[in-house]
């Protein structure tokens, strides 16, 4: 028996119609000796509407952490209960036999960080009879149950991550995501006409795209379908069962035969640069300031240090989200003189444009092209950070454009 996981985002759930839709794609993958199991978000802006009641129903607890998130975790969860109900409405209008689960069924055990909660273990057992029974079992995304019984929710995107964990407790041959996108493309189809979509891409390509901006999945569930090696299909939820609907499939690096040198092009608005000027040049500065960011929960990406005019001084230039770019310097200011910070800069309309791809490896010259195609554009490089399959740059953010279609078309990745 082969076993199967489909997940469903919010847009693709968004109405009754695009529900029934949903219920056509899962009953074309009904065959013989294959288990389906189906995974949903709640319907669009159906979240949304839920925080809203639940932070205006709180009040101060809102900003008081644990006081609020349990109940919050009650509130939100409602969403996705709602669509599962409606998904296996439409699968039985349709004659197939088709049953809700909710996460503490399963049960989906999480850790008890709520809101932001991590999937611990899935005990697969009741889940995996059932569906090999010829049963649809319709799961609600995004959360989880504690040890305790409370109920989880596990952040933004994280129905992607509870299909990924659905897929690797039942041993599924794979994992299909089904979006508002037809697969994952080269760079931005909105920005560059020619982009193009991507037969395979390798689970660290992926992951490196994810993390770098694209949005096509959520970071975590390609760590877990990395992790666990479970393959992960991105398809449109919009194209009707029946007309080709190849996708792009995210798997082992071995798996991709033709191994571009570049696969893609990413990049992030949402960044500030920090720049930390005339601090001590001495054991231990580094360790105080990453530190007490961590300490923020502030997550650091970028980072250069250089040695600074004055003698036995340094510079260090760091990037971070945007939006914690307040909090970053009212944590380091806290520091100034134990680190003797002479002057802190924030700029915050820079961008980060990145180029990746598992060919990087195995062939020279990758950052001269890059570097040469913003040259050639008149772009500045504010600030550089690598890894073994990425080269990110950071830059002006009126440029962003421009540098994404220059080194789209520099890589030869344009369609023909």
């Amino acid at each position: 028996m082969s076993r199967l996981v489909m997940k469903f985002g919010g847009t693709s759930v968004g109405d009754v119609d695009r529900i029934r839709r949903v219920a056509r794609i899962v009953a074309a993958e009904r065959k013989p000796g294959r288990g389906l199991a189906v995974v949903v978000s709640a319907m669009s802006g159906e979240t949304d509407k839920l925080v809203k009641l639940a932070r205006d129903a709180g009040g101060a607890l809102a900003d008081q952490g644990a006081q609020f998130d349990d109940e919050y975790d009650v509130v939100v969860s409602t969403g996705e209960q709602v669509t599962t109900g409606l998904l296996a409405l439409a699968l039985r209008a349709q004659g197939i036999p088709a049953r809700s689960w909710q996460n503490w069924q399963v049960p989906i055990v999480s850790d008890a960080a709520h809101a932001k909660a991590r999937v611990d273990s899935i005990d697969e057992a009741k889940l995996g009879a059932a569906i090999d029974s010829g049963e649809v079992a319709v799961l609600p995304g995004f959360q989880g149950v504690t040890a305790g019984q409370r109920i989880t929710t596990l952040g933004r995107g994280g129905s992607d991550t509870s299909a990924v964990a659905v897929a690797a407790a039942l041993g599924a041959e794979r994992c299909d995501i089904y979006t508002d996108v037809d697969g994952v493309y080269t760079t931005d189809p909105r920005i560059v006409a020619k982009a193009r979509r991507l037969e395979k891409i390798s689970y660290e390509e992926m992951l490196e795209m994810a993390s770098l901006g694209a949005k096509v999945l959520q970071t975590r569930s390609v760590e877990l379908a990395m992790a666990q090696r479970v393959p992960v299909r991105v398809l449109s939820s919009f194209v009707e069962p029946g007309v080709d609907n190849p996708g792009t499939l995210v798997c082992g690096e071995e798996e991709i035969v033709e191994k571009q040198i570049v696969s893609g092009v990413a990049y992030s608005r949402d960044e500030a640069k920090v720049s930390l000027l005339g601090i001590a040049d001495s054991p231990g500065v580094a360790a105080q300031i990453f530190g007490r960011l961590a300490d923020a929960n502030i997550n650091v990406d970028m980072i250069v240090q250089s040695v600074a005019r004055t003698e036995g001084r340094q510079n260090i230039v760091f990037t971070c989200p945007d939006r914690d770019a307040p909090r970053a310097k009212d944590a380091l200011l806290a520091l100034g003189e134990a680190i003797q910070l002479e002057d802190i800069a924030i700029r915050r309309d820079v961008a980060k444009v990145s180029v990746i791809g598992i060919g990087m490896r195995s062939q020279v010259g990758v950052a001269r092209t890059m570097f040469s195609a913003l040259a050639g554009k008149g772009i500045n490089i504010e600030a550089i950070s690598t890894s073994e399959i990425k080269i990110s740059v950071l830059i002006d953010a009126q440029y962003t454009e421009l540098a994404v279609r220059a080194l789209h078309s520099a890589y030869g990745l344009d369609a023909a």
